[in-house]
């Protein structure tokens, strides 16, 4: 199958979240099962080094307004992958400082970039003779895709058949402009209605994805269940409704080249569920001395790596971290995010030294050494479309104590007595979201940990045998396409 998989982040290209590993592990999942793909996104010039992007293989122009704008395809190869990769070079819209916003406020011209790189993707696609059976957009930024495709793409020969994928990665994101912008999509004035590409009198182009697109995926079950309801579809609930079967949900994979603790090069020491030890035991060590902790195997280690925030769990934390550090328990913290938080994160490592750490920014090295020296992962998040850092947890043998939402729900499976017995716990998981639930589950784990390690030990070899690869997720992305391919055909 040919595949054209267009995302406006892609990792290592340029990231500002979890779309940009979504978008890369599911192209080289696919490219490697032997499909034809092209993964398309900006040429973010301060972001890509120059040595990063390949030879000009073409040229496209779009006429935007009363002007026309030309752009360079680059190509080049994902490295250690058969994946092609094109790169959108204009550089008005995209060689700057960041991908979206600049000292808090997004460009003010958004909507004319990312418009103008979701047209000039399928001009590519037409001038290169790249002719796919599946596009799959991703996120408002490519929203306009799959109504080009529906109300324009399919009237040519060449692109007769093409089916359309619209992938929700964040619902929070609407990608909300003033009506004068439909212009800039080169689409008839007809479409800009309630039932399609209008929102409260503005272009809405997360809506307009869902709208037009033959399938909706979002990021896991739970989550396309959630989304359905009023108090998680931001206003596109009924929209997302009237999907019905062809909104689905897919748990996202892990990139195992980058995380996986048998051939982990930034981690102390390997291992694996098979040979645990010496390797995880070497690992919280290490940690505990580099982060200058009192080197305790006994005591029980909570990494989190997150952003400080309460969407991230953090109005749980905060208040019961007094009360947790009355056990035999260190916390380790890494992450950026609300003033208050970082502050009181760093009022906690002076107050409790050889017990707290924490680490103000972000460093990759030290995200891998948490996950694999911590003996269980904080991620009592408010919401979660689907998560990664559960699934690296779970790969690294580290416990999860998850919040019950979105992807947390269908990764994280609490280790109640019949779920361990059956085989299906992963961790622990509570509801509702109040500060008592989570105390609790908190202490439960604690009490396993110190009193119960059979069970410990048999909930981290669930956890670190399942298949959390992208392999598993791309063969439901093919599934998916197959539906779209259908739909697009029929009349």
């Amino acid at each position: 199958m040919r595949i054209l998989l267009v995302s406006s982040e892609a990792v290592p290209f340029a990231k500002t979240g979890g779309l940009a590993d979504v978008a890369t592990g599911l192209a080289k999942a696919l490219a490697s099962d032997g499909h034809e793909v092209v993964l398309a996104l900006p040429c973010y010039r301060r972001h890509i080094p120059e040595e990063g992007r390949g030879e000009k293989i073409g040229q496209v122009e779009v006429q935007m307004r009363m002007k026309r704008v030309r752009a360079d395809i680059l190509e080049t190869d994902l490295p250690e992958s058969s994946l092609r990769v094109w790169l959108i070079d204009q550089p008005n819209y995209f060689d700057r400082a960041s991908l979206y916003v600049e000292g808090g406020f997004d460009y003010a011209d958004n909507s004319e970039r990312f418009l103008f790189f979701s047209r000039a993707v399928l001009e590519a696609a037409h001038n290169l003779y790249f002719l796919p059976h599946i596009i799959h957009a991703n996120d408002w930024q490519t929203g306009v895709i799959p109504a080009i495709v529906r109300e324009q793409l399919r009237q040519t020969v060449d692109f007769n058949g093409v089916g359309s994928v619209f992938t929700i990665h964040n619902m929070a994101f609407h990608g909300s402009f003033p009506p004068w912008d439909l212009e800039l999509t080169g689409l008839p004035q007809k479409l800009f209605n309630w039932r399609q590409m209008e929102f409260y009198g503005q272009l809405d182009l997360l809506k307009t994805g869902i709208t037009f697109a033959d399938m909706v995926t979002t990021v896991s079950p739970t989550y396309a269940r959630e989304i359905c309801r009023s108090e998680f579809g931001c206003g596109l609930d009924a929209v997302l409704n009237e999907c019905g079967d062809h909104l689905v949900g897919i748990l996202n994979g892990v990139d195992m080249d980058a995380w996986n603790p048998e051939l982990d090069p930034l981690i102390p020491k390997t291992y694996g569920a098979d040979h645990l030890q010496p390797g995880k035991g070497i690992c919280k060590e290490t940690l505990q001395r580099e982060l200058e902790l009192e080197v305790n195997p006994s005591a029980m280690l909570f990494g989190m790596v997150t952003r400080l925030t309460d969407q991230k769990g953090l109005d749980l934390i905060a208040p019961n971290m007094e009360a947790l550090l009355q056990g035999n328990t260190q916390f380790v913290f890494l992450g950026t995010g609300d003033p208050h938080y970082e502050e009181l994160l760093r009022d906690l490592e002076i107050r409790y030294p050889g017990r707290v750490s924490a680490t103000i920014g972000f460093h990759e090295k030290l995200a891998h050494r948490i996950e694999a020296g911590a003996d269980a992962y904080l991620m009592p998040s408010r919401f979660e479309p689907c998560g990664l850092n559960q699934q690296y947890s779970l790969l690294y043998g580290t416990v999860p104590i998850v919040h019950r939402t979105g992807g947390l729900a269908d990764s994280v499976i609490d280790a109640t007595p019949e779920n361990l017995a059956n085989g299906t716990a992963t961790g622990f998981s509570f509801t509702p979201y109040t500060p008592a639930a989570f105390l609790e589950s908190v202490w439960s784990a604690v009490g396993m940990f110190q009193h119960r390690q059979d069970d410990w030990q048999r909930l981290l070899q669930i956890g670190m045998t399942r298949d959390w690869s992208w392999n598993r997720s791309a063969r439901e992305y093919m599934r998916v396409y197959e539906r779209a391919l259908e739909r697009a055909k029929s009349p």
